[in-house]
């Protein structure tokens, strides 16, 4: 029952223009609670952190912070700063993948102008940038399969899809991607949904998570399993080890800022690493969902916050 509180508790602070405001004044500083989960506001605050990561072998995934646009206009600027990443990553010779929220390129504004920005993005990243959609909260997940499923169709192939474990729908969507033959990255899920739709307790989720991630090294195409969760990586290395799969069939995919004894462990043992790099102004939200999972983060920001009053 704690986690569910947790996670409605953060939820209803990210909501707060108060404590946004507080966060935005104190929480970026270098070396601050929030600089530990997202690279920077820059994007050569990323960079940096992309090539601090290739430096330890691990690859990234870069996600310019935003969602849930109102306007059209920003809509565009957001895939355009998009299209901008691709080129500044490019030019910076690191070999990154990006993530994208479709809210983020205006679905909720208007679905046609957010799949022109959608393919406007494809159309930046090409052959050598992989582009990630990722899955918002349950209300969004049609759509957005909807969206992903026509580009796949059209013949873009630079681009996947995220599930979320804890939705009861989510054996069903995973079965429709991996008959279209597309990569799918799988995760816990972060967003506050009702009981009817996803499941509250823990043991559900992580029973989710083994059985979605056995489907997917049987019958996916380059499977990520985004995961801190020892038993849950556990459990993904037997299955691949049982099925005779190499290490280089998957992926493990973690976030930054957190387990990064665990990234470095899984490297050191073979695995394919990839780490979320996010950043940009838009931050606050994002990081509220990161405390609301884990409340261990939550002990890392009142240690940092207590050491900022002493100083």
């Amino acid at each position: 029952m704690i986690e569910p509180l947790s996670r409605a508790l953060f939820h209803t602070l990210a909501a707060s223009a108060t404590v946004k405001r507080l966060a935005s004044r104190y929480g970026m500083r270098e070396g601050r609670f929030a600089r530990r989960f997202i690279a920077g506001e820059r994007v050569d605050d990323a960079l940096a952190a992309a090539r601090a990561l290739g430096d330890r072998g691990i690859g990234c995934t870069l996600n310019h912070l935003g969602e849930a646009v109102t306007a059209a206009p920003a809509a565009r600027a957001a895939a355009d700063a998009y299209a901008r990443v691709v080129q500044d990553a490019g030019e910076a010779g690191l070999a990154c993948q990006i993530s994208v929220k479709l809210t983020q390129l205006g679905l909720g504004v208007d679905p046609a102008a957010c799949e022109a920005n959608l393919r406007r993005v494809l159309d930046a990243a090409g052959d050598g940038c992989f582009v990630r959609i990722d899955m918002e909260q349950s209300p969004w997940v049609d759509p957005t399969l909807d969206l992903f499923e026509r580009v796949w169709r059209d013949g873009r192939r630079n681009v996947g899809v995220v599930l979320q474990a804890y939705l009861y729908r989510t054996a069903d969507d995973l079965a429709r991607v991996n008959a279209l033959g597309a990569r799918v990255r799988l995760c816990k899920g972060a967003y506050q949904e009702p009981p009817s739709v996803a499941t509250p307790r823990k043991a559900d989720v992580n029973a989710s998570f083994v059985r979605l991630m056995r489907s997917l090294l049987e019958d996916g195409v380059d499977p990520a399993f985004a995961t801190h969760d020892p038993a849950m990586i556990a459990a993904t290395r037997d299955h691949a080890r049982d099925l005779g799969l190499a290490a280089e069939r998957f992926e493990f995919q973690l976030l930054y800022g957190v387990r990064r004894d665990l990234q470095a462990r899984l490297v050191e043992q073979g695995h394919r690493v990839r780490v979320y790099v996010p950043f940009g102004s838009a931050w606050f939200p994002y990081f509220m969902r990161r405390l609301g999972e884990r409340p261990a983060n939550v002990l890392f920001v009142l240690r940092s916050l207590f050491h900022e009053g002493r100083g």
